[in-house]
């Protein structure tokens, strides 16, 4: 999870703001928690619960998303808070499973072909390759709100690690 470099930081992005509630990706028939990144990706979103409920509500138009992967350096890109109508309006829950699903295609992309961290343990290695962690083995299950303009997502893997 996110923790702010300086005292002051923690102050200004997380302590003196107000955090909204976990935002949830579950799927039903049958139900499961979370949905897979490449029908997020896809807008196979049928399933999801809530997927046309507005997101974001009263926000600017852009939220970072943070990822913190074991053996890797902290990551963050900027995605949309709002549609493209006009006038602009809220994105929907299925819209920000999208988004989010690739914010983290993205991170494993640039991630592959960079060496891991020192500490790092391979089994978390991200890429497109057998043996690596791919976006086919990802499950979105919520998105957290740690700091302020900024929300982490919570990931699952469909399989089991290598011991």
């Amino acid at each position: 999870m996110y923790k702010p470099h300086t005292s002051s930081d923690r102050r200004r992005y997380v302590e003196e703001v107000t955090m909204d509630e976990p935002i949830v990706f579950n799927v039903e028939h049958p139900d499961e928690v979370g949905i897979l990144l490449v029908d997020a990706m896809h807008m196979r979103v049928k399933r999801l619960v809530g997927r046309d409920e507005t997101v974001f509500q009263g926000r600017g138009p852009s939220v970072s998303v943070r990822l913190e992967w074991p053996g890797y350096r902290p990551w963050s890109r900027q995605i949309p808070t709002k549609d493209f109508r006009s006038p602009p309006g809220p994105i929907t829950r299925a819209k920000l499973a999208k988004n989010v699903a690739k914010c983290v295609q993205r991170f494993i992309a640039e991630r592959q072909s960079i060496a891991m961290e020192d500490d790092g343990d391979p089994k978390w290695r991200v890429g497109s390759s057998q043996g690596t962690i791919r976006v086919e083995d990802l499950v979105l299950v919520s998105l957290h709100h740690a700091s302020m303009g900024s929300w982490q997502p919570h990931l699952r893997l469909r399989r089991q690690l290598p011991p």
